[in-house]
């Protein structure tokens, strides 16, 4: 079990700036974080293709969660197929300090839209807490009708309705 850590004194959101993307792709690097969010690690290449697409996204609103004045992560939300998508991913130095549960409901003030989905692997307790913690629910109609993963990890789907 991971040790427990002190909760953070001050969690912001600020728009993501290009010095952000070489700590961003450092969290996404480490081999427990994508054990846990069941999400495999970018090359530098990959990575800047995609934070290039991101913040190109039209629909996209991605914001930097800063953390007693350090960078400590990033939340995401975007337009696919008709529904709005959420997602963040926060380095796991700040793990278990309330960071995410506290960006994430200083995001969900921010944007507005509903309902907001989130898929998350169901092994990610962490992360599943983090979104109940805010008022997101599993939808396990959406979830019987999703499509089976190919890489055999059972995702959970969970949203945001007011």
């Amino acid at each position: 079990m991971a040790e427990a850590r002190d909760a953070v004194r001050e969690v912001g959101l600020r728009p993501v700036e290009d010095p952000d993307l070489g700590v961003f792709f450092e969290h996404q690097a480490d081999p427990e974080a994508n054990e846990m969010a069941a999400f495999p690690a970018r090359g530098k290449e990959q990575f800047a293709a995609h934070w290039a697409r991101v913040r190109a996204n039209g629909t996209a609103v991605a914001r930097t969660i800063v953390a007693d004045g350090r960078v400590a992560g990033y939340i995401t939300s975007w337009e696919q197929e008709g529904q709005r998508l959420i997602a963040y991913w926060v380095g796991r130095e700040h793990w278990g300090r309330g960071v995410a549960t506290q960006a994430l409901a200083q995001f969900t003030r921010q944007v507005t839209a509903r309902p907001l989905h989130a898929q998350v692997a169901a092994h990610n307790a962490g992360s599943i807490r983090v979104l109940e913690k805010c008022g997101f629910r599993r939808d396990r109609v959406q979830e019987a009708t999703a499509p089976a993963s190919d890489d055999g990890i059972e995702e959970l789907i969970f949203v945001l309705d007011a």
